[in-house]
């Protein structure tokens, strides 16, 4: 057919070009860019990074694309980008967009490799990384759209695994100048290659659909690089033959138009929400709450004392994967508002330590989490738009403080400044590399469109 949702998401990632992004829309993706090579390189320092890493050097005849965190290691492409996108998620400290994913870990490990990979002569220069980025970004947002289903958190797949591996065909198709057609099989076969149930959340394998997602749609758009065919329809809401609907209850999907001056990436009206400790987005809600009610509670008896504290209340959406009473293990814990809550309480903070073993298990901690009841306000929905958290100290005198948060620090609605993001990737950063390549990939991002071969990245 000339006119589909396929085609025309087809003609948009081919016709697509760098004058098309504003500089809202560069400024933008530069930061998603330079935090998820942060949250890359320290999560090359976790035990599934290893596994992950262990597993590929068995496959990797062709060595050319470099490995987050390993001076000297290089993989084949496609297991490069595998790789890396494990190491994105592996502490789930990457970026999320609403509806719900997590954007740049599933495009950027791929772009990376393909980078890489390109002989000297056709290496595409910063600029080409840069519009290819927010391909793989454009593509997954509007894909996202297509679905109400998609705006609050999910319950039976999750997203990136999706979306995300559809977004890496998209930006891998763009970067490698396919044609029109070719993006079309790309998109078609990615979806062939996506999906991933949430039961794997909170376990070892759920960095497994990142690290999917970029590799598989990377090999989607090198398969119709060569000449593989897919179904020319299949975004399109075909009766009685599910497409990329097979993925969603309600699918109404939509024509991309075709890029113009005038064209409005969704990147430019929403931006990214960074998370400033690892661990699900929705555990940033009650800890900025568990932090408010910790202050009160301190002005009110001089220092945080659990001995003073009858219950403790959260009022939280519906959401089971995320409704962990007890965590045994660190990738529960990242997935738990009792464990984020009480520990914002107990130590006045988050971060990279509270999920190793010993604090898990501290017994002070499983005394607060014996004191934690949960309850689902009505109005309270599973929306990163519109949800919020909130933590309630019953004391043993009687009185009750509340901490309540619907915008913390890192939302879209509430974006890390300058200063806080630059923090958060030097810290991240300094896990494996020198202070001096630390400022280097800094600079580098920040001029990203003038740099003259994006594999220097």
């Amino acid at each position: 057919p000339e006119e589909s949702v396929t085609s025309s998401f087809a003609s948009f990632i081919h016709a697509v070009r760098p004058e098309h992004l504003s500089k809202t829309v560069r400024h933008r993706s530069k930061r998603m860019i330079l935090d998820s090579i942060g949250v890359g390189l320290v999560g090359s320092t976790t035990p599934v990074f290893d596994i992950a890493l262990q597993y590929c050097q068995l496959y990797s005849p062709v060595a050319v694309s470099s490995v987050y965190g390993k001076p000297g290691v290089k993989l084949s492409p496609t297991l490069a980008a595998f790789t890396n996108g494990v190491a994105t998620h592996s502490m789930d400290f990457d970026d999320t967009w609403h509806p719900a994913t997590h954007p740049s870990g599933a495009v950027l490990p791929a772009l990376l490799a393909a980078s890489q990979m390109l002989p000297p002569s056709t290496k595409p220069n910063g600029m080409d990384f840069l519009l290819a980025f927010n391909v793989g970004l454009e593509v997954q947002g509007r894909l996202m759209h297509f679905s109400t289903e998609a705006h609050n958190i999910p319950k039976r797949f999750h997203p990136p695994s999706v979306v995300g591996t559809m977004g890496s065909a998209a930006a891998t198709a763009k970067l490698l100048s396919l044609s029109s057609t070719q993006c079309a099989n790309a998109l078609g076969i990615a979806a062939s290659l996506a999906g991933a149930p949430m039961a794997n959340a909170a376990t070892q394998a759920k960095p497994l659909h990142i690290g999917n997602a970029t590799r598989l749609g990377f090999e989607a758009a090198l398969l119709a690089a060569r000449g593989m065919e897919a179904n020319p329809l299949i975004l399109d809401d075909i009766p009685g033959c599910s497409g990329f609907s097979a993925f969603y209850s309600v699918y109404q999907p939509k024509p991309l138009s075709t890029p113009s001056d005038h064209h409005e990436f969704l990147l430019e009206k929403q931006d990214i929400a960074f998370k400033r400790f690892p661990a699900h987005l929705g555990m940033h809600w009650v800890v900025d709450a568990a932090l408010s009610v910790r202050n009160l509670f301190i002005n009110y008896a001089g220092s945080f004392s659990p001995s003073l504290i009858r219950a403790i209340v959260l009022k939280i959406p519906v959401s089971k994967y995320i409704n962990r009473p007890f965590p045994s293990s660190e990738h529960q814990a990242r997935h738990s508002f009792q464990f984020n809550a009480c520990t914002a309480l107990l130590d006045g903070e988050v971060g990279l330590s509270s999920f190793t073993e010993s604090n898990i298990h501290r017994q002070e901690l499983r005394e607060l989490l014996d004191k934690v009841m949960v309850e689902h306000p009505e109005d309270n929905v599973a929306n990163f738009d519109k949800m919020y958290g909130e933590v309630a100290l019953l004391l043993h005198s009687g009185d009750v403080l509340t901490g309540k948060c619907d915008t913390f620090y890192g939302h879209w609605r509430k974006p890390l400044s300058k200063e806080s993001l630059l923090k958060k990737f030097r810290s991240n950063a300094s896990h494996v590399l020198p202070q001096p390549k630390i400022e280097t990939i800094i600079t580098m991002v920040n001029n990203l469109e003038n740099l003259p071969d994006s594999s220097q990245l």
